[in-house]
């Protein structure tokens, strides 16, 4: 099935499109947004392999007991240190007469539950963020109320950073040519893009994007938050449905409330959920007026970067196409980690990129830059010249900027005339797969895909979150750990981000310590059976 879509470049709202297509009158009927099922046939989209690849092992009943019951005691305590042994640097000086600027649970929960492990989170670093970090040290010495540097250093093996292709280098053909830009072009303009701001790069930077991603067009922005929480609100407006993966992230939650439109949110890719709603949506339409909807939008990301998950895209497609929905496909961490060729999910299932309506994407993770890009039809992407506030507000991305991406994308293209990007994926699924069997043969509990390069492991309590990190930290092993409120409460965990620049030795070094940790604060929170047999790292073939 093919859909066109008509932009009414008047009012900034995307019209619904025409349908080129035969209609099976078993399954629908299609009137003004709404679908008339006929002797109740419905049919299922079928379970692809993919559903069968994911993992996400449940905790016992003990371990979530344990896990409530250790975080009221923390908040138990926190409200008796701030009621009885506030220190001064607390309290917030000369605000004599003003109301608190922070909400008062949050303030709370910053300063007796956060503190308590804030030397866990924003270290500062000293290099470029590869296989390896330099973090610069510091000390605290009122609980981590302040800190203070100690004039030394630390290497570790970084699996804190989204360098899923290996490109952030201080080396190299990527870092050479855009010194040379610097040199030749300077850093930046000072304009936006729809002003003064278009460079020839931005132009080719676009086109080798579009190129890239084998659609018509794209259009390229300077910071990956503000592609999707300003570009939303260009695209979707009142009246319209957004059905939104309940895990997307921070960027695509802003966008959705600025644009106005109603959102629900559907289980995470549960297709079965999604499909109800859709179902709902053109049978009610809009509430209380029981009008149709103007558009109905899907949103999803590619790999979610808390989850380690893949969407389940193929069945999302085929709702999409059944119910005459637009999707919006976020490919932040996908893009360029995923697919034989670096393309991303559509690459990844063998899907035409046609299919999805609108592309997303970062320039931050696999291409070792900064940046974000939307791409789609010619059409779309000149309603977007025209509307989006990213484009039109912001600031140009900076030519180096542009540069490093220019290089990488050449590089995983193979236009640089070598097989150096074919080899980073490679390595990169050979590393993805082996670290997860590794760690399923330890007894953890991990999450997501087997295919997914993000891989978090599941600790629980607030506690061993912080227990984890520091030690891994004197063992020279750089890691993030993500707890309450940023994940559920039962659900806190230790994050790690592979890369094709991890070397098996360093891999088996990580895997050797996460086994030491596992046994002395108890972490084999795992009932699946673990395979005895020794796992091989993979082969090229293998890897494909």
């Amino acid at each position: 099935m093919t859909t066109r879509m008509r932009f009414n470049m008047t009012d900034g709202v995307i019209k619904n499109g025409i349908l080129n297509e035969k209609i099976n009158s078993e399954e629908y009927k299609p009137q003004n947004g709404f679908i008339k099922m006929q002797n109740g046939v419905n049919k299922k989209p079928q379970k692809s392999n993919s559903m069968k690849k994911e993992s996400f092992e449940h905790e016992t009943l003990f371990t979530a007991a344990l896990t409530h019951f250790g975080f009221y005691i923390l908040m138990f305590l926190g409200f008796i240190n701030q009621l009885l042994f506030a220190p001064k640097v607390a309290r917030e000086q000369n605000r004599k007469g003003y109301a608190p600027l922070y909400e008062s649970f949050e303030t709370f929960y910053l300063r007796y539950v956060y503190r308590r492990v804030r030397d866990c989170w924003n270290r500062p670093i000293c290099s470029v963020p590869g296989a390896l970090v330099t973090l610069k040290d510091r000390i605290t010495r009122d609980y981590c109320w302040t800190f203070e540097f100690t004039g030394t250093e630390t290497e570790c093996i970084n699996l804190g950073s989204y360098n899923y292709l290996g490109f952030a280098e201080s080396t190299g053909n990527c870092a050479e040519q855009s010194i040379e830009t610097l040199k030749k072009v300077n850093c930046a303009n000072g304009s936006t893009r729809l002003e003064l701001g278009t460079m020839p790069i931005h132009n080719e930077l676009e086109q080798l994007t579009a190129r890239f991603l084998k659609v018509e067009d794209a259009i390229v922005f300077g910071m990956g938050f503000a592609t999707n929480a300003l570009n939303i609100p260009s695209l979707i407006s009142p009246g319209c449905l957004i059905l939104s993966d309940e895990k997307n992230h921070a960027s695509l939650i802003l966008g959705l409330r600025l644009s106005g439109a109603v959102t629900r949110v559907f289980h995470h890719n549960d297709v079965k959920d999604l499909e109800r709603q859709l179902r709902e949506a053109v049978a009610y339409g809009q509430p209380k007026s029981g009008e149709p909807w103007k558009k109905i939008f899907i949103i999803v990301e590619g790999i979610y970067s808390m989850e380690g998950s893949i969407v389940h895209l193929p069945e999302i497609i085929a709702l999409k196409k059944k119910y005459k929905a637009y999707l919006y496909l976020d490919e932040a961490h996908s893009i360029g980690a995923t697919g034989k060729s670096g393309r991303g999910i559509c690459d990844y299932y063998g899907i035409d990129p046609k299919d999805v309506d609108i592309h997303m994407g970062t320039f931050t993770k696999s291409f070792g830059s900064a940046g974000g890009y939307i791409a789609g039809t010619k059409a779309l992407i000149n309603h977007l010249r025209l509307h989006s506030h990213a484009h039109a507000y912001a600031a140009s991305m900076s030519p180096p900027i542009a540069q490093q991406i220019i290089t990488s994308m050449q590089t995983i293209m193979g236009e640089d005339g070598t097989n150096d990007g074919k080899m980073r994926i490679r390595q990169l699924a050979r590393n993805t797969r082996y670290f997860r069997r590794r760690l399923n043969q330890i007894g953890v509990i991990i999450f997501g895909h087997e295919d997914s390069p993000v891989i978090p492991m599941l600790v629980y309590l607030y506690s061993k979150i912080g227990v984890v990190v520091r030690d891994l930290t004197k063992r020279n092993i750089a890691t993030v750990g993500v707890g309450f409120p940023a994940t559920p409460l039962m659900a806190g965990r230790i994050r790690f981000c592979l890369s094709a620049a991890h070397t098996k030795e360093q891999l088996d070094y990580v895997l050797k310590n996460i086994k030491e940790m596992a046994d002395l604060i108890g972490l084999r929170y795992s009932r699946k059976p673990r395979d005895p047999n020794p796992i091989n790292y993979y082969t090229d073939s293998e890897s494909e």
